[in-house]
């Protein structure tokens, strides 16, 4: 008797631990630190409004599974058709190749290792979505596939998707630790 409670008991703790914080879909960019904040003018104008959808050029601070591990990271550009380094690297047939290219900065007190494209997805206006692509793209080289990201230091390169041709890319999405964060970042895409 004494071993079905105890059993019970492990069972239930294990169940509330990995009902761990909601998913969240962070789509708000960070805000803007180099404004010139010294001249205090007054004026009877109400302050602009901030967009509230990440875009090109955006950054949003996304956090990881474990304590310490926060990134900052920028959609430096998008290409909603992307053409391949040489004639060997192309898409499939019936399909195109699209690219982001991403700035991640490590914000978080722990080394950031991953593999980025595992945590990168795009969806286009039907609602279908696809996983990263490797191929080589003639915009420039690719974001590290095995990246060891120390603390303060940040990385740069592009993440591909093959969608079908016909596809009209919408929005781009990114979470850390290969897809498994509970913090997923969101841009708005042309």
């Amino acid at each position: 008797m004494r071993t079905r409670t105890i059993t019970a008991t492990a069972l239930l703790a294990l169940t509330l631990a990995a009902c761990g914080p909601a998913d969240t879909v962070n789509t708000t960019p960070k805000a803007d630190t180099t404004a010139d904040t010294s001249s205090k003018t007054v004026t009877s104008a109400p302050p602009a409004k901030k967009a509230t959808a990440a875009a090109v050029g955006d950054t949003l601070t996304l956090k990881g599974m474990e304590d310490g591990e926060q990134l900052d990271v920028t959609l430096k550009q998008w290409l909603p058709t992307a053409k391949g380094a040489d004639e060997f690297n192309v898409p499939s047939d019936g399909k195109k190749w699209a690219a982001a290219q991403f700035e991640l900065v490590n914000t978080g007190s722990k080394v950031y290792s991953d593999s980025p494209q595992n945590g990168a997805q795009v969806a286009d206006a039907q609602g279908q979505r696809f996983s990263s692509y490797f191929g080589e793209i003639a915009a420039g080289p690719q974001m590290a596939s095995d990246l060891n990201l120390p603390k303060g230091e940040k990385a740069l390169g592009w993440i591909l998707f093959e969608v079908p041709k016909d596809s009209k890319i919408t929005s781009l999405q990114f979470a850390m630790n290969s897809g498994f964060s509970d913090q997923t970042g969101q841009w708005s895409v042309k």
